[in-house]
């Protein structure tokens, strides 16, 4: 289904408005509209295991999809209850969420029937019983699709599948290159296959649970803590724990008690990191963004993020002496010449902002060295 566009839906807000106080501005029935498009879409993320890029930041958490070749990219909000300002107009703000709520609807419709699942999303489990037929009436029943923790039911459907003869692709050169990264991906998509999660009271269980899931993991937590739990925390095949506390009261000897940044930069750089750095109560390594683009300031640890040695930008060097550039400029007309000082203001200002991250980066490294802070044993 080329010409699917979800982002355009996704980046005004129905994440941002699906996690606005029932009591306010707001009608609470747009609030539980948007919350429903918000946990369809990532249960279709789950399904299509399509997730490339996880980044947590203060406004919030940057997740990135591949969907028919097209990078989605939007913000899950962290789950705190703010008031919404008094100096923002949400008349404007409804009118155009009335229709990216609308679009989205269809969005949601088309991509589930592109993977055969039922639309609206019913559990597997529950597709004979009563509850398929009450899907936005029983809260329990919606509590469990907004865990994320649930197989979907789908759509038997007769598909003529392509086979492709591989003898008439021997002379290609790109073929072996294709293959390669066709196995990459569908280990990237499988990074925790074979890992199996509990999840502490105290961690973002919803977007971890997308991330875990969306790569092929097992997830759950305790079962008094919200519905939807599939083991208990005494499941001796769990592997991981995800805490967010200094210590625990009682530890496992069989599973690794690891922060919640292990699995974000296990999934930025396609592999399972070591777990040593990332141990309950550990001081964490820096929390790099896979978003960084070449040409700005990148720190030594993004070297390997980014797949590829680390290059000085080498500024073009021209001919002209500095008097014959002078001439240059003055001979220019008057639009370019216009054009040409904006671009070499912008280019200072972003040297600026190169410079000062490089001088906070050496403030910093100093005053790692000067508290030599220490990191926690990996049990």
């Amino acid at each position: 289904s080329s010409g699917i566009n979800a982002e355009w839906p996704l980046r005004p807000g129905v994440f941002l408005f699906s996690t606005m106080p029932r009591q306010g501005r707001v009608q609470p029935g747009i609030i539980n509209k948007c919350r429903i498009l918000a946990v369809e879409f990532m249960h279709y993320v789950v399904a299509a295991r399509c997730l490339k890029k996880v980044f947590v930041s203060i406004k919030g958490i940057y997740i990135q999809v591949e969907i028919d070749g097209n990078d989605v990219s939007w913000i899950i909000p962290h789950q705190f209850t703010t008031p919404p300002p008094s100096n923002i107009d949400f008349r404007v703000m409804l009118s155009f969420l009335e229709i990216y709520t609308t679009v989205l609807s269809f969005v949601n419709f088309k991509l589930y029937s592109n993977l055969n699942l039922i639309y609206p999303p019913k559990a597997l489990e529950d597709v004979f019983t009563e509850k398929s037929h009450v899907y936005y009436g029983d809260d329990i029943y919606r509590e469990r699709l907004e865990s994320l923790n649930i197989t979907l039911a789908g759509v038997q459907r007769e598909e003529d599948e392509e086979d492709i003869d591989e003898e008439l692709l021997t002379g290609d050169d790109n073929l072996e290159g294709m293959k390669k990264v066709r196995q990459e991906e569908e280990q990237f998509k499988n990074l925790f296959k074979d890992c199996k999660f509990f999840l502490s009271r105290e961690v973002p269980r919803e977007v971890l649970a997308l991330v875990i899931r969306s790569l092929g993991g097992e997830v759950s937590w305790s079962s008094e803590s919200s519905v939807a739990s599939t083991y208990p925390e005494t499941d001796t095949d769990i592997t991981h724990q995800i805490v967010d506390r200094p210590s625990q009261s009682h530890q496992f000897l069989s599973r690794c008690y690891v922060q919640p940044q292990w699995v974000f930069d296990s999934v930025n750089q396609r592999k399972l990191v070591l777990v040593d750095e990332y141990v309950a109560g550990c001081a964490l390594p820096p929390h790099l963004s896979p978003f960084t683009r070449a040409e700005v300031y990148v720190p030594p640890e993004q070297v390997e993020l980014l797949e590829r040695p680390l290059k000085d930008i080498e500024e073009v060097k021209s001919d002209l002496t500095p008097e014959e550039k002078k001439l240059v400029i003055m001979a220019m007309p008057k639009k370019r010449k216009i054009l040409y000082n904006k671009m070499v203001h912008s280019n200072k200002k972003k040297d600026s902002a190169v410079n000062k991250l490089k001088r906070k980066r050496v403030e910093l490294d100093e005053s790692r060295k000067k508290k030599k802070v220490p990191t926690a044993t990996l049990r």
